[in-house]
């Protein structure tokens, strides 16, 4: 799976403009997980994280290649929970490395859009996150009895890497968290927006609809992604000679 390499690239050249700071995966650090969705109110909000008005991103990048992502971390660019103060810009890019998943090529699909899934079961106290699919958005409301518990992103991110290494197929897991306003969010949006089209191109793909590039809406992501034309030869329909 490298589809996504290049964009995994970009973030890295994206985020080089900061400086992280990083913590090795620990389970036993993890933020209570409320098993369910929680409704922070306003009112009882210390803060929001990529709030209207404010940069915000949210894109999972899954890899084979263990030079790009070869370790259990969480990185932070900008300030921690307990030092934000107010409303401020908010990304988090997950990127995930990943073994040689067996099967057919629609297994391997299955297996990608579950381990994607993942992020939409951790409920950390204190932190409820908003996601916006069309918007590529991720807002998340801040509990003040959170802050004063001493939520922080060690503990979130420990949370999301131990509900993505339930996972099988998922080797390694870097979560990373940006409230660093003088960083690229722009950049980060455009990269949010081309992980989703290469995974709307996948499900375009698998479900086997017509391969005429002459007609296909996801064309320029075809011949932007490299790999996604070999992977249209192999799932397509054999017996046509439309293929990218």
């Amino acid at each position: 799976m490298e589809l996504y390499n290049p964009l995994i690239k970009s973030t890295n050249e994206i985020l080089s403009k900061g400086k992280p700071k990083t913590w090795n995966y620990t389970p036993g650090k993890a933020w209570n997980d409320l098993g369910s969705a929680e409704l922070v109110l306003q009112k009882d909000a210390a803060y929001e994280l990529g709030a209207l008005g404010l940069g915000s991103s949210n894109y999972i990048c899954p890899t084979t290649s263990s030079e790009l992502v070869n370790k259990d971390q969480i990185l932070l660019y900008g300030p921690d929970l307990k030092d934000i103060k107010k409303d401020v810009p908010f990304a988090r890019i997950v990127l995930l490395r990943i073994g040689a998943i067996e099967g057919e090529d629609e297994e391997v699909y299955r297996a990608l859009k579950d381990i994607e899934f993942c992020k939409y079961h951790v409920y950390p106290d204190g932190y409820m996150v908003r996601m916006s699919p069309e918007s590529h958005r991720e807002q998340v409301r801040v509990s003040k009895k959170a802050v004063k518990k001493g939520i922080n992103f060690e503990a979130v991110g420990n949370r999301y890497i131990e509900a993505y290494k339930k996972d099988v197929n998922v080797l390694n897991v870097t979560v990373i968290f940006i409230t660093d306003p003088s960083l690229d969010f722009n950049a980060m949006l455009e990269n949010s927006k081309k992980a989703d089209a290469i995974t709307n191109t996948l499900t375009h793909i698998m479900e086997g609809l017509p391969t005429d590039c002459t007609v296909c809406q996801l064309k320029d992501i075809c011949d932007e992604v490299e790999g996604m034309k070999e992977l249209h030869f192999g799932v397509g329909d054999k017996g046509t000679n439309e293929h990218h």
